[in-house]
């Protein structure tokens, strides 16, 4: 195996415990900066992770996640927000840490030398063909992600594995391997800090990039948003008011109709009857909003009464 780039001291951290506390800010700052540039290099990959994720949902699977320690805080940070943002169902994301919720009160680090485990929890989310992993391990040799990625596989899955060392088993195990090159550790070993970082914004351009491919952002509006709280609530209504050029009031009233659905609303602002109309029109344009208006656009063109429609951007 490479030697592990995230073990190596760092060339700032000598004598940094007799720094003055500013300066020894600098330096981590400047250790997080590096970090997040490391993920530029790995856009080739993590376009094809972000394609891989959007064809497991698409088709019907579910998106899991699997990870110890610090790096199983950075997926439970991303998959938890995809139901609210994105609008993807709970159901159909998965969250693998290694010792379960004993995490959020101390990290369970045990647990993450058990491969046996991992292949338990895999089983009981029931990952299996037509589903997608993505597995984590800043050191791309943690036990538990690797149990979990041989037995998802084993089950028919897809793997992306993002590592930041290179030549590791996760990496050459996974289906799509991201490598994220960060430089080391200002803290030896402390892979919450630059790594974690970079494996915190590379997951979330993975799933930002596989909503853009499912279809729910439209001109960096998320459309496909779940309004359950007032401040979703109202931005709900201002992503319909701001797409079809309606006033905020009539969007709330659009939503109500629509059930809550941002896509649905901002359709019928553009002229469609009712909500379940909305609906298959939107099923016929694949759950994109874009080709769905371009749908109604071309309806009016062919339709002698157009005038007496409203066009996009107008509220009926």
């Amino acid at each position: 195996m490479a030697e592990r780039r995230t073990e190596k001291q760092h060339g700032e951290a000598e004598g940094i415990d007799l720094r003055a506390p500013d300066a020894v800010l600098r330096v981590l700052a400047q250790g997080q900066v590096e970090a997040a540039n490391a993920v530029i290099a790995a856009i080739p990959s993590l376009t094809m992770a972000a394609e891989t994720a959007a064809r497991a949902l698409a088709g019907g699977g579910k998106l899991a996640y699997a990870a110890a320690g610090s790096c199983g805080l950075m997926a439970l940070a991303d998959g938890l927000e995809l139901p609210g943002t994105f609008g993807i169902p709970g159901e159909r994301i998965a969250i693998l840490i290694a010792g379960g919720p004993a995490n959020f009160h101390e990290l369970a680090n045990g647990a993450e030398d058990d491969a046996d485990l991992a292949a338990s929890d895999v089983r009981n989310a029931e990952i299996g063909a037509g589903d997608c992993l993505i597995v984590l391990s800043a050191s791309g040799a943690t036990p538990y992600a690797l149990g979990a990625l041989r037995a998802a596989k084993a089950r028919g899955a897809a793997i992306i594995g993002l590592a930041n060392n290179a030549q590791t088993p996760l990496l050459l195990e996974s289906d799509v391997p991201v490598l994220i090159e960060t430089p080391a550790e200002i803290i030896a070993g402390s892979t919450r800090m630059g790594a974690g970082t970079a494996q915190k914004i590379a997951l979330n351009m993975i799933s930002t990039l596989m909503a853009i491919h499912l279809g729910h952002v439209h001109d960096g509006y998320m459309v496909n948003l779940r309004p359950d709280n007032l401040k979703l609530k109202d931005r709900a209504a201002r992503i319909v008011a701001a797409i079809a050029g309606c006033p905020q009031q009539k969007a709330v009233e659009l939503l109500e109709k629509s059930g809550g659905s941002v896509k649905a609303a901002i359709l019928m602002a553009s002229g469609v009857r009712s909500a379940d109309e909305a609906e298959r029109l939107l099923q016929r344009a694949g759950q994109r909003l874009r080709p769905a208006l371009a749908m109604i656009e071309l309806s009016k063109s062919s339709n002698q009464n157009g005038a007496n429609v409203p066009k996009q951007g107008e509220c009926k």
